[in-house]
This record gives structure tokens, C-alpha cells and sequence, in this order.
């Protein structure tokens, strides 16, 4: 495996920005003389925002070539959130293979580890390709100059401005305070005029401000192209609003966002696995935002991170998998620990796609039964405990009549109600662990633990040197050296 070459954060954020170039060594979000004067086209319209989703991609090398130890293979979520949690382990057997990955693992890492590096590269990589994007769509001209139609031109902004949101979700939520950058950087100056941390609560009150921008734009229904289906839906602009006053503690607007996605389409489906089988890819009526990976395209579009699951990768821990309740369905769609199989990650059930790095598989970012456990939550912590406790149910229901991988259903007395209670401590618990088991290796486990304020506590019993600095990642220290010290580092790092 090689490590080619590295390159410091603010390289990431200032960049050459052909949508199709890779990773280059200039300055934050810089873009070139040629396209800061150039005439948008219809093509460049489209592109601009097309080759923002993918960050979100699991295609290996999107930034680098092989640069595992830069964190830049493949999108780094499983290891920073899964894999840092109490459900994942690196392999199915421990080697020393990616040593960055086990001090992820055991919290030894420091401010040069790969994976915070990744992380950050990949999102300020998106967010410099979504302003150069933001900025052709509200040119006054825009439909004049490239014909583009005002239906066309209001659907992309929308995407464009939900995909900055998520983008700088992820950061603020793994960094705290987070340069805020809102506009293509055109000189060097500028680098290092916007390599500045800003204030959480100002990068939560932008994203935010976006995704009001972007809900206004699209179209009401519950794909935004009926021929694109893997485009930003309004659902998907609602579902992270709703996450983001998860994450804020506006528990009255998390039960108002998720109220509105029902009446789009979406519900539950009658069985568990069909959110991640690749045979019921945008037929289900769950799934809210994920990726679209296909095989044989050109550029490649598959869903590479299967690959490394052929390598030996990403392997539950003994405690998630003792986590799960008898007989419940989930365990075994998430991995199939008898033939090391993680079955969620392959959208299979046979081990197919397994080394397979041009999968279909598609990522699923946000899907329905999540935003019901938001709903769940925000209910408990205003007292309506009947409410919450509900929803609970609703989920647990779905799960234990969901047909099992042998075509029956679960036995008799699986998973069964949780029983009225007033008491939100175990209300909380009850949420908690359903969590666990219906979101298991979908990027959620750490990020929930962090939030909820048990993360030390958690991680601590699971034998992990969790310390309080954990709570956020470090600042990559090549970010820092490259703004001369005007980043600053998280304490402890």
C-alpha cells in the first residue's frame, strides 16, 4: 500500500477547481484566473454541483492516490465514528496494518493521524466545489447566459445549498469551531484571510440559514427528478434540518421537521434489509438521502469501500454484537459474524460485492427510521413520554415482523413493547439502545455517544483511553502549519 504524497489542509480549501481535477497542492478553495473569468456554460452549471456529491462518494482515491496514511483512500466516517465507538473493530483479525486506524481505536492518536485529516480534507474539498457552484447559480444573468431554466437553475441551488450544509454538519460536529468559508477564494491572501476558526454557533446558524435557503427551492415532492433519484430530495433538506435541532437541543422543531416527511412519502419498510439491498435501490420508501454508486461507468462511480471489507476490514466488536436482543432480525443484516460478512456495508446477504471495489452499493446517509428515533427523543425530553415510547415501538415492530434471512419471521416474543413509563432516564435507555441496534454501522454510534454526554463513560467500561479532549478531533496539524498558526488547535491536541 502507498503513501504518494500528502498535503496540508489549506491546500484542500484553496484549489485548482476544474469539478473533475484531484486534490492539488494550491492554497484554500483558490481558483484559477482562467475560471474566474470565464463564461459559465450549461455543462459547467451542472457539473459544478454534480461533482460536489461526490465527497459523499465510497470510491477509493477521490483525493490522492493510495494515501492511507493521509486518511485519503476512502471516505473515513466507518473509522471516526464506528470504529472510535464501542461497535466496531478495524479487522476480524488484529494486525498491524494501518496503525493510524488502531490509535483511532484506542484514542492514542494526535494532531498528524490520517483520519481527522481525511475527514477534514474531504469536506472543505466539497465545500470549495459547492461556492464555486452557489456562485454561478445566483448570477443575475445565470439563465440568460446558459439557457438553463428557472425550475433547473432553482433545483440545483437547492442541492447545492443543502450539500454545504452537510458538509460543515460534519465539521462542526467533529471539530467545533470551523473556518467558515461561503465564496470561491480567488487570491492567496484570501487563503489566509478565511483560514480562521469560527465560532460553532455561527457554522450552526449558517448551515442552518442554508437549508431554510434550500427547502424554499425544492421542488415539493419526494424526489426532486423523478429520472435522478439519487439527487437531494426536499426530504432530504428537511431530514437535516431536523438533525441539525437535534444536535442544537430545538426539540419542538425536531417533532415539527419530522411531522413533514411523512406527507413526501416516506414510512417505514416492511422489512429491515431493504434500506441497503442493492436490488431495492430507490424503490424503497425509507431511504431519504444516500449515494448513488453503479458499476462500469466512466469516471468510476462504484462503491469501492467493499474492498477493503475483502481485506479483512471493519469487523463488529463482541459487545455490539452481545449488544442486540434475542433473535432480533437486525444483528444478522448488519453483519453476518459466522462468515464475516458485513452485510449492511455489501447490500447483501451472500457475501457479494465482497472485494468488489466498483459496487453498486449505494451509501445511505439518512433514511426514515432515524428521523422517527429524533422524533422519539425530542419527545421524551419535553415530557411526552407515552409519545416517545411509541415511536419506540413503531421500530421495534418493524423489526421483529421483518422477514428473517430464512424467509420466516422472528419467534414469538422477540423484541417485544416496552411498557409505559414516566421516568425519562429509561425512556432515554430504552432509545438508546434501540439506536444501537437499528443504526448499528451507519455512522451514527459515536457521534450519539458524544452528544448524549456518555461517551467517556461508555468507552471507558468498553477499555478505551477516552479523555475529555476526545469529545472533538484535532485540528489536522498540517492545516495549522500551513496557515502559519492562524488555525488554532482543539485543546488537549
Amino acid at each position: 500500500m502507498k503513501n504518494l504524497f500528502k498535503t496540508g489542509i489549506l491546500m484542500c480549501l484553496m484549489v485548482l477547481v476544474s469539478c473533475e481535477d484531484e486534490l492539488t497542492q494550491e492554497p484554500i478553495g483558490l481558483t484559477t484566473l482562467d475560471q474566474a473569468n470565464s463564461t459559465p456554460t450549461l455543462n459547467t452549471v451542472e457539473s459544478s454541483v454534480n461533482s460536489s456529491y461526490e465527497l459523499l462518494s465510497n470510491r477509493l482515491n477521490i483525493l490522492a492516490q493510495w494515501d492511507w496514511g493521509g486518511g485519503l483512500v476512502f471516505q473515513n466516517d466507518y473509522i471516526m465514528q464506528d470504529i472510535a465507538s464501542d461497535d466496531m473493530e478495524k479487522k476480524w483479525a488484529s494486525d498491524g496494518d494501518q496503525p493510524w486506524i488502531d490509535e483511532i481505536n484506542n484514542f492514542s492518536y494526535t494532531s498528524t493521524n490520517g483520519g481527522p485529516n481525511g475527514l477534514w480534507k474531504y469536506n472543505y474539498e466539497g465545500i470549495k466545489r459547492l461556492n464555486i457552484a452557489i456562485e454561478l447559480l445566483t448570477k443575475s444573468d445565470i439563465e440568460a447566459i446558459t439557457g438553463i431554466t428557472t425550475a433547473r437553475k432553482n433545483q440545483l441551488l437547492g442541492e447545492a445549498y443543502f450539500l454545504r450544509s452537510y458538509y460543515y454538519f460534519s465539521l462542526v460536529t467533529n471539530f467545533g469551531d470551523v473556518p467558515l468559508i461561503l465564496a470561491p477564494v480567488k487570491t492567496y491572501q484570501e487563503a489566509f484571510d478565511v483560514a480562521v476558526r469560527a465560532d460553532k454557533t455561527l457554522v450552526w446558524d449558517r448551515l442552518k440559514a442554508d437549508l431554510v435557503l434550500a427547502k424554499g427551492l425544492m421542488p415539493n415532492s419526494k424526489y426532486s427528478s423523478t429520472s435522478e433519484k439519487w439527487r437531494v430530495s426536499k426530504g432530504a433538506v428537511i431530514a437535516l434540518q431536523a438533525k441539525a435541532a437535534l444536535y442544537t437541543e430545538k426539540w419542538s422543531e425536531v417533532i415539527t421537521l419530522v411531522d413533514e416527511l411523512a406527507p413526501l412519502g416516506y414510512s417505514l419498510n416492511a422489512n429491515y434489509f431493504d434500506n441497503f439491498s442493492t436490488s431495492k435501490e430507490y424503490i424503497d420508501n425509507e431511504v431519504i438521502f444516500s449515494y448513488d454508486h453503479q458499476s462500469n461507468t466512466t469516471p468510476r462511480r462504484g462503491n469501492g469501500i467493499c474492498a477493503p471489507l475483502g481485506w479483512g476490514f471493519f469487523a463488529p466488536s463482541t459487545d455490539f454484537l452481545n449488544s442486540f436482543e434475542p433473535n432480533d432480525p437486525r444483528k444478522f443484516y448488519t453483519v453476518d459474524a459466522a462468515n464475516q460478512n458485513v452485510n449492511k456495508m455489501l447490500g447483501t446477504l451472500d457475501g457479494g460485492n465482497k472485494g468488489n471495489d466498483d459496487a453498486v452499493t449505494n451509501k445511505v446517509y439518512m433514511r426514515y427510521a432515524d428521523a422517527l428515533l429524533w422524533k422519539a427523543e425530542a419527545l421524551n425530553e419535553t415530557g411526552d413520554y407515552p409519545g416517545a415510547i411509541a415511536i419506540i415501538n413503531i421500530i421495534r415492530a418493524r423489526a421483529r415482523t421483518t422477514v428473517t434471512a430464512t424467509g420466516g419471521t422472528a419467534p414469538v416474543g422477540t423484541l417485544l413493547d416496552r411498557i409505559a413509563s414516566t421516568d425519562k432516564a429509561t425512556v432515554k435507555g430504552w432509545l438508546i439502545s434501540e439506536r444501537r441496534a437499528e443504526l448499528g454501522f451507519e455512522n451514527q454510534r459515536m457521534l450519539d455517544l458524544k452528544r448524549w454526554g456518555i461517551a467517556k463513560a461508555v468507552l471507558t467500561a468498553h477499555g478505551k483511553n477516552f479523555q475529555d479532549k476526545h469529545l472533538l478531533y484535532p485540528i489536522p496539524q498540517s492545516e495549522i502549519d500551513a496557515s502559519a498558526g492562524t488555525l488554532t488547535q482543539n485543546s488537549g491536541y
